[in-house]
């Protein structure tokens, strides 16, 4: 007790439910503006869509208001009308003096709201019809475009009354629409077309608007009190205390939902292995529609024999390259058509079949050569196709699946009963189609069902070692060419010996085992394999060539910005186009290399990287064209030398640099030319090239 007197009650308020207006209640909200800036305007006009619950209210505006630009109101209102003056014009003073409101619903559950006056010690409460929300509509822009777009089409017409009259004359093509299935329809009527579609039909009520102190208004407002306030008219608020928990706590109800449907691309496992085995074989080849037997097995629970599901996949599928593909006329049963252009079931049973039998016979196919054959339309091909293949760039359709041939040395029994179904859908093949006995040859260009795909990479390394395993012939047959030529290469050192096992060519991979000072050329010798400070090549090569000089120069006006490692790589590419016996071949260290660049007006950049860096020595080596004899090497030295101190820079520090150097004459053509040649771009950073680490 001493608890509740605590709390004592300080008014009670009679509560009372009033329903005059319960189903034509609004609630306008107005969220653009703050509620002290009301719309004190002249309302000219309002319409409703009950269903939809859709306002439109049409608002005057202050034409004579000093912020309202008369020129703008004029150009908008001839934009949307135009010259003419109908009765549909929008604005019919050619002058935008009004403006449209298009409500939108706030909730659409408004159970849970009312509206409520209190007098005289009492509340009266009123459920509400709906909660809307208006906001200005831009619909006469839509009006303006439409204009703009019917007065370029009448500018752009005139043609005579000879085109008139020809165009007059086409070909109809006659189409008979197809029955529209169930679950078409419901995909039609669920669109957002269809939707758009039936909002549009409502028809629009037109309302009368009544001002706040109108005395219709006034008339209005009283519907807002309860009209009988005696106990028997108010029994929805008149509880007992057990009705008043169970409307405050309602005791849960166990409602029963229908199992979903799954699509026809989505599979549940719990009710696949609900099924049957045939059914549960079955479904699984319609939705993969190519599988090999040992995935087959996976779905499928444990513990099932493997000799019923066999018996079962015969039924459903055909073996293709030792994977099982869905038959014909299990994906398109009697009766059926084609979803794409309504061919038959049976016309593409047979198309689909010769496609199948093409892949038994080769790995890839082209998709040219079965249209030409089958006669069907591309959308049905290209369906056959995607089903059981993908395609590669100028090679055509590969089968999707490695051939299994495992599971054919494993069961060859099954292998050879499919192959005598193959043989009767051959034979079947070659009378409808039509088909000739090099026809159903398969080609010896492509590759045979079973063949593995050798990456560029596995070509790379095979490559090489055929190099190596050659290597001593090679080397006796240039030498004999050097013996042969040694009147004209009389500068050029050739060794007499095989190079020892200890030494290799160079390799330009970035592996940090490799030596810094390994040669970039074919042939080297002892001093070569030094460190970078210790001895060079013999006096004979310590001097570059010529055409070492050329070629740095050459490729630094064209590259600006290099690494050791790429431009080692640039160079081997460069020894490759070259002829056997060039001066080249004769042993180019790393050292001689650099200083070849340093003597090609470049310059080395000492670029911060940073300590986490996987960079290798090689690709930390930065090279620079520092004098090209261009109006830009004043812009390029600055640039690197803002590399110097940093890793990576943004583009307005380096723009922020150069204009507080040469002023505004930097334009941002001149640094877009200059980063480009440069640097690249990652994550908003620039960099120099070849200093981004992937």
């Amino acid at each position: 007790m001493s608890s509740e007197d605590d709390d004592p009650i300080i008014q009670e308020i009679d509560v009372y439910l009033a329903k005059s207006l319960a189903d034509k209640l609004y609630l306008f909200q107005y969220p653009v503006r703050p509620a002290a800036m009301t719309y004190d305007v002249a309302h000219l006009s309002a319409k409703i869509k009950p269903k939809q619950q859709k306002v439109e209210v049409e608002l005057a505006i202050d034409s004579m208001s000093p912020n309202y630009c008369r020129s703008k109101g004029e150009q908008i209102a001839l934009n949307v009308d135009g010259t003419t003056t109908e009765e549909s014009n929008t604005y019919s003073t050619k002058l935008m003096d009004k403006q449209t409101f298009s409500s939108i619903q706030a909730t659409t559950n408004t159970s849970r709201y009312a509206a409520a006056v209190f007098r005289k010690g009492e509340l009266h409460l009123t459920p509400l019809h709906g909660i809307l929300q208006l906001r200005p509509s831009f619909s006469y822009l839509d009006k303006a475009d439409s204009k703009h777009r019917e007065r370029e089409a009448a500018n752009e017409g005139g043609d005579s009354s000879q085109d008139e009259a020809e165009e007059d004359v086409k070909q109809i093509t006659v189409r008979f629409s197809r029955p529209e299935s169930e679950q078409a329809r419901q995909r039609r009527v669920q669109s957002y077309e269809f939707l758009q579609k039936k909002h549009a039909e409502e028809p629009w009520v037109h309302l009368h608007y009544y001002g706040l102190k109108d005395s219709r208004s006034e008339h209005e407002r009283q519907y807002l009190f309860c009209q009988f306030t005696g106990m028997a008219e108010n029994t929805e608020l008149v509880k007992s205390p057990s009705e008043y928990l169970a409307m405050l706590m309602p005791p849960p109800v166990e409602e029963e939902f229908a199992k979903p449907v799954c699509p026809s691309n989505v599979l549940s496992m719990a009710q696949l292995r609900s099924l049957p085995l045939g059914d549960q074989v079955r479904t699984l080849m319609k939705n993969v529609k190519v599988m090999p037997f040992a995935n087959l097995m996976g779905f499928l629970g444990h513990g099932t024999d493997s000799t019923a599901v066999l018996r079962c996949i015969q039924q459903v599928a055909m073996l293709v390259q030792g994977n099982w593909v869905i038959k014909s006329d299990v994906l398109y049963p009697k009766d059926s058509c084609s979803p794409h252009s309504g061919v038959p079931a049976e016309v593409l049973c047979r198309g689909r079949d010769y496609v199948m039998w093409k892949f038994t016979q080769e790995r890839w196919v082209e998709r040219k050569a079965v249209a030409a054959v089958v006669k069907l339309p591309p959308e049905d091909v290209k369906d056959f196709m995607e089903q059981m293949s993908v395609t590669r760039i100028n090679r055509g359709w590969e089968f999707l699946l490695p051939h299994d041939g495992e599971f054919i040395k494993k069961h060859p029994d099954v292998a050879q009963r499919q192959h005598m179904l193959w043989m009767g859908i051959q034979a079947k093949l070659e009378k409808v189609f039509k088909l000739s006995k090099e026809d159903m040859m398969p080609k010896k260009q492509n590759p045979q069902p079973g063949s593995v795909v050798v990456s560029g990479e596995q070509l790379v390394t095979k490559a090489r070692e055929n190099v190596r395993e050659n290597y001593s012939v090679l080397e006796r047959e240039l030498q004999q060419r050097h013996r042969a030529q040694s009147q004209d290469l009389g500068a050029v050192r050739v060794k007499q010996e095989p190079l020892s096992d200890g030494e290799e060519p160079m390799d330009t991979s970035s592996s940090a085992g490799h030596n810094n000072a390994a040669v970039n050329g074919l042939y080297s010798d002892d001093s070569s394999r030094d460190s970078v400070n210790g001895p060079c090549l013999p006096r004979t090569h310590a001097t570059p060539t010529q055409e070492l000089r050329d070629f740095v120069s050459s490729i630094f006006r064209k590259h600006f910005v290099l690494t050791l490692s790429e431009l080692k790589r640039l160079f081997n590419l460069h020894l490759a186009s070259l002829p056997p016996g060039h001066s080249l071949f004769s042993g180019i260290s790393d050292r001689l290399l650099q200083e070849t660049v340093l003597d090609s007006k470049c310059k080395q950049i000492l670029v911060p990287f940073p300590p986490q860096s996987s960079a290798e020595a090689d690709e930390q080596k930065v090279f620079a064209l520092w004098e090209m004899g261009d109006s830009f090497d004043q812009h390029r030295q600055l640039l690197l030398e803002i590399f110097m101190k940093n890793y990576r820079v943004r583009r307005n520090l380096i723009q922020g640099k150069l204009t507080q150097e040469f002023g505004d004459n930097v334009t941002k053509t001149d640094l877009d030319r200059l980063l480009k040649e440069c640097c690249v771009s990652h994550g908003g950073m620039w960099y120099l090239k070849g200093t981004v680490q992937s």
